[in-house]
């Protein structure tokens, strides 16, 4: 299961003294995508230090991506996955002429085409609340049915099992998960009962 595990830790103000700490818990507690958004402090050394150490066995990405010139410079750091608030074209072929895994955001059916389209590898439904779970469901009606997607923006543990009904294939969990305020332990705590609660799904099909 924890490989197969499509849960994105998004960790929005993670500071490179710590990335491998924390990273560290989130892999013992099962998650395997990692990601550092740009506007966290210094993202390229704290991507760069979790790569070296953990890029062989999970997947390190950077989140909120929304230049061509950012994907080189995170290419170049061996960077495995480009997220995006927003479905730029140029980005997401830039991100697949990389070599890398394509995150764009979307809300609205032409997004999620556009996307598509662009060689994305899935979609970030983003911001999962405006759009809901009955808005969501009327959009998957007319997606390819392998398209992966996210949902991301107001989502934490309880609400797993509504989504993955509706077709969700995984989640993005920013600061319910991380936030830097928060100490080891309240992250290790936290990390764990969003698995369990994700696993819970699995065991109950």
């Amino acid at each position: 299961m924890t490989k197969n595990r499509e849960l994105i830790a998004i960790l929005r103000g993670l500071t490179t003294d710590r990335c491998i700490r924390v990273s560290e818990i989130l892999i013992a507690a099962g998650f395997n995508k990692l990601e550092v958004p740009l506007n966290s402090p210094k993202p390229l050394d704290t991507i760069l230090a979790m790569q070296e150490k953990f890029g062989s066995s999970v997947i390190i990405g950077a989140g909120t991506v929304t230049k061509v010139s950012e994907v080189n410079n995170l290419s170049g750091l061996g960077c495995q996955m480009i997220v995006s608030p927003n479905t730029d074209k140029d980005v997401i072929k830039a991100t697949k002429d990389k070599g890398m895994l394509s995150f764009p955001g979307v809300l609205t059916p032409s997004e999620c085409f556009s996307a598509i389209n662009s060689g994305a590898d899935a979609l970030k439904i983003f911001p999962a609340f405006k759009l809901g779970i009955d808005g969501f469901k009327a959009m998957k009606a007319v997606l390819p049915s392998d398209v992966k997607t996210y949902g991301v923006g107001g989502i934490n543990e309880n609400h797993f099992h509504e989504w993955l009904l509706a077709g969700l294939t995984g989640f993005g969990i920013g600061s319910n998960l991380f936030h830097p305020s928060m100490n080891d332990d309240d992250i290790q705590t936290t990390a764990k009962k969003i698995v369990i609660e994700y696993d819970s799904w699995f065991a109950e099909r």
